[in-house]
């Protein structure tokens, strides 16, 4: 079959920009996870989960109120930069979000 050069339904066009970017793959969380832990460190990746990739943000989940304090105040511009570093992952943003229930 050949396709006509005209206008595609967008579903078919997410689902092809879905598949190459890798997005649908079953091990994409766990390298976002990989990822987050070299970027993050050992320390600070104990204390947090990667939710996903939401519009080229990357949702963070924090254990308590206090780190969620401090990764966005002091340590959210140079973990944004180690992530760009990534030009497959298009990471533009970082959000963190309170999980109390991720307490150990």
């Amino acid at each position: 079959m050949s396709r006509s050069p005209g206008p595609r339904p967008l579903s078919a066009v997410l689902s092809e920009l879905v598949s190459l970017r890798g997005l649908a793959r079953s091990g994409g969380t766990a390298e976002l996870a990989s990822l987050w832990r070299e970027a993050a460190g050992a320390e600070i990746a104990e204390r947090t989960r990667v939710l996903g990739v939401k519009r080229g943000v990357l949702q963070v989940a924090v254990s308590n109120a206090s780190l969620l304090s401090e990764l966005a105040s002091f340590h959210h511009a140079a973990l944004l930069d180690v992530l760009k570093r990534q030009p497959h992952l298009k990471i533009h943003d970082l959000k963190f979000r309170l999980k109390g229930d991720m307490a150990k």
